[in-house]
């Protein structure tokens, strides 16, 4: 038995962007937390001045919080069920992110 679970599309911004996303009802704090975080870590990448291109600081902020993850997570004993989902996660960003780049350059 599975329960239906009732969701939306969210609004994020991230580096000035705009993002759609569906997302439970129940669960849309944390995926506003979550992209206010990803989106300060991105522009302290980006005003660093050491990586360029948005691909690059999206891929170095993913590397950055699943760093963090990992670390807090490692002495758990369901650590290796949360790598996988934040390995999930981070893919699917990135992929968004890709998406949004070649949309952007096709325009």
């Amino acid at each position: 038995m599975s329960e239906t679970q009732s969701s939306q599309t969210v609004e994020v911004k991230i580096l000035e962007r705009s993002y759609v996303v569906g997302c439970p009802d129940d669960k849309q704090n944390d995926l506003i937390n979550s992209a206010k975080y990803l989106d300060r870590k991105m522009r302290e990448i980006r005003d660093s001045g050491k990586v360029i291109g948005t691909e690059r600081i999206a891929i170095m902020a993913a590397l950055n919080i699943a760093y963090e993850m990992l670390h807090d997570t490692r002495e758990g004993s369901d650590s290796q069920e949360q790598v996988q989902r934040i390995n999930e996660k981070l893919s699917a960003a990135i992929q968004a992110l890709r998406q949004d780049d070649k949309d952007s350059n096709a325009a």
